[in-house]
């Protein structure tokens, strides 16, 4: 504060002293600056995609050659200047299903708890979720428990996160939503963790800035873009499990640097990822309702292919 006091200062002398208008506008713009961060679009020069928590998307310079896709609501974002290259139905407020477990995987790691520690999978956390590998009575580290509910949307390993990161899965919950207002987001909300729940909405326009915001998180990003993992069974001897990847742009060209899928019948085959190309030029995807797995992962890399010839 007694910087930005003598700051002021500063300026009140230099109108009184009749400094160049230039000088007063640099030093105005210092001010207007302090804690806020920029993505910068370097024809432009003018700030695009991050001010403070948030993330702010340019519209203006959508294309109309894109190739024909099948979805509710769809995005692509160059992630360096966040020109949106291509939106369809951006604002409309669809279930996301698992991707869900980007926010869940953000409050987790919020709360600086050791992932060393270890949970048990109860009869709570199988509720709905018969698909799963976890069976009740195994316990985890939480840090496995994490890896699996990012790369496989294993529902009985997020309710599990969530008991032991917040004590109920409903104070897990009221941390979820704290989280998305903290991040400005007004139409994503949720009702449980894990995406089964089709109250839990957003739009694709939200969708990606959740997703800009979870690559912030190094061990997310680190998750999410590897194709295969393994975890300990901690109470049983020498047991392993191995997962693969449910994003399967991961096999395709592109290097994944992090994304979640989802999957209800309320919200059709939702995706949401950040992948580079060879030249490590960036673009964010964002598919809500498409109405095939395959056709999911056809579609993303049309769409990336058409989006990676933009920006060259």
């Amino acid at each position: 504060m007694s910087e930005m006091m003598t700051m002021v200062k500063r300026v009140a002398v230099a109108k009184r002293t009749k400094l160049p208008r230039v000088v007063l506008l640099l030093v105005g713009f210092v001010l207007f600056s302090v804690n806020t961060v920029y993505f910068v679009d370097t024809e432009s020069a003018t700030p695009l995609a991050s001010v403070g928590n948030s993330y702010r998307f340019r519209f203006d310079h959508l294309r109309g050659d894109a190739p024909p896709l099948n979805a509710k609501a769809a995005m692509l974002v160059n992630y360096e200047t966040g020109e949106v290259l291509y939106a369809r139905n951006p604002e409309a407020v669809c279930p996301i299903a698992s991707i869900s477990k980007l926010v869940a995987a953000m409050v987790v790691l919020d709360k600086g708890v050791d992932l060393n520690c270890r949970a048990v999978v109860t009869q709570q956390d199988a509720f709905q979720s018969s698909s799963s590998r976890l069976r009740v009575g195994w316990e985890f580290s939480l840090l496995d428990l994490l890896r699996t509910s990012l790369m496989v949307s294993d529902n009985r390993a997020t309710r599990a996160l969530a008991r032991a990161t917040s004590g109920s899965i409903v104070n897990f919950v009221e941390d979820m939503n704290r989280k998305v207002r903290q991040l400005g987001l007004e139409h994503t909300l949720f009702f449980d963790p894990t995406g089964l729940d089709e109250r839990n909405v957003s739009t694709a326009h939200e969708v990606a800035k959740i997703l800009h915001h979870a690559y912030q998180y190094h061990l997310i990003a680190e998750i999410t873009s590897n194709e295969r993992a393994g975890i300990k069974i901690q109470n049983r001897k020498n047991r392993y499990l191995r997962f693969t990847n449910t994003n399967r742009l991961v096999l395709s060209p592109y290097k994944v640097l992090a994304g979640k899928t989802g999957y209800i019948c309320e919200s059709g085959h939702c995706l949401a990822t950040l992948v580079a190309n060879g030249t490590n030029q960036k673009l964010t995807l964002v598919f809500l309702g498409v109405p095939g797995s395959n056709l999911r992962f056809r579609q993303a890399r049309r769409l990336l292919g058409w989006g990676f010839k933009q920006l060259s």
